[in-house]
């Protein structure tokens, strides 16, 4: 396998409306999608879609979501090892303004422990998080192994603090910082004391405020993507993880800074559609994104 993503398997429904009905209200969406979902999900399907298709070591529901996500994952040959558990976990998605609104229903009492997997020619391992157990085994094993660990900082589990101590890049959402009291740069040190080789903060349309190989703080901003042409934010964060390790898997040795650069690109093609499958570019979409919205 080029690389392993674990993380939690999730059927989005994002839908365009102006509003949430209430009470017996009733009201007709403009648009939608149903797609896969889930932070590390999502990043591995952008990955594969970008030339790289990793291992996906995820829950799995034996009913009707589930094997409409065994056909989605079959489309980009994604190898799917299945952790099971009794229901599919679903996330209703309400795209508004530039921001968005989430209802989850998840399962993530597993059934059985997480599967061992051979991890001959792994060069990447993609967590969010989930999985705990599974998370911080592979992370462990991969730091022996000398294979590049990743973190989708999302939100605090029971987990991070530990987790952080075999991670080499670590890039966390504002949400993990202020579940922490810390501001961001206090959370750059925090995961510089970790030992994260890589760390950094995503702050949505202003970018990323991040250290590079040699500790220095550097800003990345976004791309400018017109507000008006904006559709759907969702997902954008989990595209970025997926491009990055896309980027190091082609160019192991290029500076991260080049790795992210391609990130943001792949970003910004994702905001510009509906739902997460109808946003996942291809190199050439990257491209195209740096070339029309990069300052000059």
């Amino acid at each position: 396998m080029d690389a392993l993503f674990i993380g939690q398997t999730y059927i989005d429904v994002t839908l365009i409306a102006d509003a949430m009905p209430k009470g017996d209200e009733k009201a007709v969406a403009k648009d939608y999608a149903v797609s896969f979902g889930g932070n590390a999900l999502t990043a591995a399907f952008a990955c594969a879609k970008l030339g790289f298709v990793p291992d996906l070591l995820t829950s799995l529901a034996d009913d009707w979501l589930g094997r409409m996500f065994l056909d989605m994952a079959a489309k980009y040959q994604i190898p799917i090892h299945a952790r099971k558990v009794k229901r599919s976990s679903l996330s209703f998605i309400l795209p508004h303004e530039g921001k968005r609104a989430i209802l989850r229903a998840r399962d993530d009492a597993y059934l059985h422990p997480f599967p061992t997997l051979n991890m001959d020619g792994c060069r990447a391992l993609h967590l969010d998080g989930h999985q705990a157990d599974a998370a911080i085994h592979y992370a462990r094993l991969c730091r022996e192994m000398g294979v590049l660990t990743s973190l989708d900082g999302g939100g605090l589990r029971s987990n991070t603090h530990d987790l952080l101590g075999f991670i080499d890049v670590a890039i966390v959402a504002e949400r993990l910082c202020e579940q922490m009291n810390l501001d961001e740069r206090a959370m750059l040190a925090y995961l510089k004391s970790r030992g994260c080789r890589i760390g950094g903060v995503t702050q949505g349309e202003r970018g990323m405020l991040w250290y590079d190989e040699s500790g220095e703080v550097r800003r990345l901003p976004a791309l400018q993507v017109p507000a008006s042409i904006i559709v759907d934010t969702s997902g954008a964060g989990d595209v970025f993880h997926g491009a990055y390790i896309a980027a190091y898997l082609a160019q192991p040795h290029a500076p991260w800074a080049h790795h992210f650069e391609f990130a943001r690109g792949a970003s910004a093609f994702k905001i510009q559609h509906l739902g997460n499958e109808a946003g996942l570019p291809t190199t050439e979409d990257v491209e195209r994104m740096a070339a029309l919205y990069a300052k000059s």
